[in-house]
């Protein structure tokens, strides 16, 4: 179920998915509240599980974490002992960002960031493959992204659309 959002819950989401280092008094001024209805709007969403966490977004490239890849993995038996025993293994690899089940002619799609493509190939090796339950990957290696964004699209749910560019 949904949550309830009026246009201040909007504004205020928009303003700290764009900048989670402002402060209380800083996204109450934006968006025409004193600080403490400010604070407790911010602190009903936490509880309510609307903001899940606040998070520093770092730039892969300034960090030598440039070679991305899209992987489409099948798994040889997609049994739900396997598929729990996959995702518990890609839970702790820090070069898989993201681990999404699919429908379709595979089982997941991943994002694994590394430092080249000997990472890349070491990680499929040692980790992917070592586990012994896939029967067929398919790397898209990432040549250019056109857009990325954390920003969730509050236009959809809310009254108030962001004006501001992501």
């Amino acid at each position: 179920m949904a949550a309830e959002l009026d246009a201040i819950d909007a504004k205020i989401l928009d303003l700290i998915q764009r900048d989670a280092a402002l402060s209380v008094a800083e996204i109450a001024e934006k968006v025409g509240l004193s600080s403490s209805p400010c604070w407790r709007r911010i602190k009903r969403m936490e509880e309510q599980g609307i903001i899940a966490r606040r998070v520093t977004l770092l730039n892969y490239d300034k960090l030598g974490l440039n070679f991305e890849v899209v992987a489409n993995v099948k798994l040889q038996l997609p049994s739900r002992e396997n598929l729990e025993k996959f995702e518990q293994a890609v839970r702790k690899w820090p070069e898989c960002i993201e681990c999404m089940t699919v429908t379709g002619a595979v089982d997941y799609v991943m994002r694994i960031v590394t430092t080249d493509m000997h990472a890349y190939d070491a990680f499929l090796r040692d980790k992917i493959l070592a586990l012994g339950l896939v029967s067929d990957i398919q790397s898209r290696i990432i040549v250019n992204i056109a857009k990325r964004t954390t920003a969730a699209p509050l236009g959809l749910i809310s009254p108030y659309v962001p004006t501001q560019d992501r």
